[in-house]
Formats: structure tokens, C-alpha cells, sequence
């Protein structure tokens, strides 16, 4: 019976060493795939005809990795269509035209569909713009094509704090807008016409992807969120539906099959995910295998 306890031990550090060598022997596998995926190029293996999936979501702003990703797209093969899941409520006014131009450049070669989730306002409307097809859900909130600038002035409260700014500028706009002192006319002036050169530039993309009158735009483009039953009624979206309807689109329209499969796009490269994956299948072994099983049960053994 004494010897119970010592082969119990014995048959744990066995399982330990086993664990370790797997891991060991993952990472070597894993490893030399990267190494060779890697070396092929930032695409890696070839890949098998799909759909690419972009999901745009929270605070649209200007991505390098996504546009590179997105302009790869445009001359992969691969790639038979690009369908933008959609549920953003907006973002810069740069980092919505750099993924709107990216998708431009992808529809002069491949169908781009859009789906609108709860919502696609702004910035996330202007990133649907480029797609042959817009779908939005009849609760979508949408729209809000306009430009905004916002900013805080705290003068009269700084005042009776008894706080004075001191602020030296190149030039009287320089400082406009601040929070320290109100606007100027001459300031206001100058951001009127900036925030109008936005809006216009907004305005033209709209006309022009929807195929509407600029004045028929600007009456839409007063600021305002529609629901997507609205929006389509005013022109701006083309369909209610989600993926699904986005999908069976696709097949009818431009005879990309509903069977092909659909892959998120991937901004890091091949070697970068193998890597991921051997990292995370590597840690699942000996976290959740090795301490997270043996390690509790060699330190304490209840008495039999």
C-alpha cells in the first residue's frame, strides 16, 4: 500500500513530461509552417474560392492593415465577392473615405454588397456607399450624412476661478476653436468653411453612388437618422434583409454560388495566426492540462 502514493506521483510527472513534449512538438510543427507560409508572401497558402467578409464596427477610423488587406483583395482570385457587415455609428471624416475608396477600387472588378446592422450612420453609411447592393433591417438607424465639429469653452468659469490662460499663437485662427476663449467671427468663419468642403465632398459621394440629384441629397442630408424602412423609401438603402438575402443577392445577380464559403477579412499574416494558434493551443495544454488538473492534485492528496 506505501507504494500507492509514490507510483501515483510517478504517473504524474510522466503526464507532466508528455504534456510538455507536445506542446514542444506543436510549436516545432506549427513553427516550420509558419516559417514556410511566411516566406511565400504576406498571403501565405493559396486559399480556395470565397466570400470575403469585412466587419465594420465602433469608431471608423483610418486602418492601414484593413486597407492593405482590402486592396489585396481587389486582385485575389480568390475573392469571388466582399460583403461589409455594417453596425458603426460613424467615425472620421478620413478614415470613412480611405475605406470607401478601398471598396470603390474592389467594385470596378468584383461584386461588394453591404448589410446594415442596428446601425450604420455617418461615416458607417458612407463606408456602404461603394457596394452594387445595400441591405438594412427595418430597425436599422441610418443616415446622418453631414459633418460635425464640436468643441467646449470654459472662459466664464475660469474666470470666476480667478484662472487666466496665457496662450501664444503663430496667427489669429490657431487657436480657434479653443476652450479657453470664445470663438472669434473670423474663426467661425474659417471652420464653417472647412466643415462645408467636408460636407460637400460627403454629398458628391452620396449623388453619386445612389444615383440622386445633390439637391435631392442635401434634403436628406440635414443631420437626420432614418430607420432602414425609411432609408429605403428615401432611395438611400436597396433592400430590407440581412446576410442571408445579401447571399441568395449575390448568387442571383452575379452567380456567386450561396454554397461558397465566407471568411472575415484577416489582417494579420499567415505566419502571424499560425503563430496565434500554436501560442494558444500550447498554453491550453499547460495551463489547463498540467496546472490546471495535475498540479492542484500533487499538492494536496486526501488520505485514503
Amino acid at each position: 500500500m506505501s507504494l500507492e502514493p509514490d507510483l501515483l506521483a510517478d504517473r504524474r510527472r510522466l503526464r507532466r513530461r508528455l504534456t510538455l513534449w507536445r506542446a514542444l512538438a506543436i510549436v516545432a510543427v506549427f513553427g516550420a509552417v509558419a516559417f514556410v507560409a511566411g516566406s511565400r508572401g504576406p498571403e501565405g497558402l493559396a486559399g480556395s474560392q470565397h466570400v470575403l467578409r469585412l466587419p465594420v464596427s465602433g469608431m471608423i477610423t483610418e486602418d492601414r492593415r484593413i486597407l492593405q488587406a482590402l486592396d489585396r483583395a481587389a486582385t485575389d482570385d480568390s475573392v469571388r465577392a466582399v460583403l461589409v457587415a455594417i453596425d458603426s455609428p460613424g467615425g472620421t471624416m478620413a478614415g470613412g473615405e480611405a475605406m470607401h475608396t478601398a471598396l470603390t477600387r474592389i467594385a470596378a472588378r468584383k461584386p461588394v454588397v453591404a448589410v446594415m446592422g442596428a446601425t450604420a450612420a455617418s461615416a458607417g453609411y458612407m463606408v456602404a456607399l461603394p457596394a452594387q447592393r445595400i441591405f438594412a433591417r427595418d430597425a436599422t438607424v441610418t443616415g446622418s450624412i453631414g459633418v460635425l465639429l464640436q468643441s467646449f469653452e470654459v472662459s466664464t468659469l475660469m474666470e470666476r476661478l480667478g484662472v487666466r490662460p496665457e496662450v501664444v499663437a503663430s496667427g489669429p485662427l490657431k487657436d480657434q476653436p479653443s476652450p479657453f476663449r470664445p470663438l472669434t467671427e473670423e474663426g467661425r468663419a474659417a471652420l464653417n468653411r472647412v466643415i462645408g468642403d467636408l460636407y460637400a465632398q460627403f454629398v458628391a459621394m452620396v449623388a453619386q453612388a445612389r444615383h440622386m440629384e445633390p439637391d435631392r441629397v442635401r434634403q436628406l442630408a440635414d443631420g437626420r437618422v432614418l430607420t432602414g424602412r425609411q432609408a429605403l423609401a428615401a432611395g438611400l438603402v436597396d433592400a430590407i434583409g440581412g446576410e442571408r438575402e445579401a447571399r441568395a443577392w449575390l448568387a442571383t445577380e452575379r452567380q456567386v454560388p450561396e454554397s461558397l464559403p465566407m471568411r472575415d477579412v484577416e489582417t494579420r499574416g499567415t505566419a502571424e495566426r499560425l503563430l496565434s494558434s500554436v501560442t494558444e493551443s500550447m498554453m491550453k495544454s499547460l495551463f489547463s492540462e498540467w496546472l490546471g488538473v495535475d498540479a492542484p492534485r500533487a499538492l494536496w492528496q486526501p488520505s485514503r
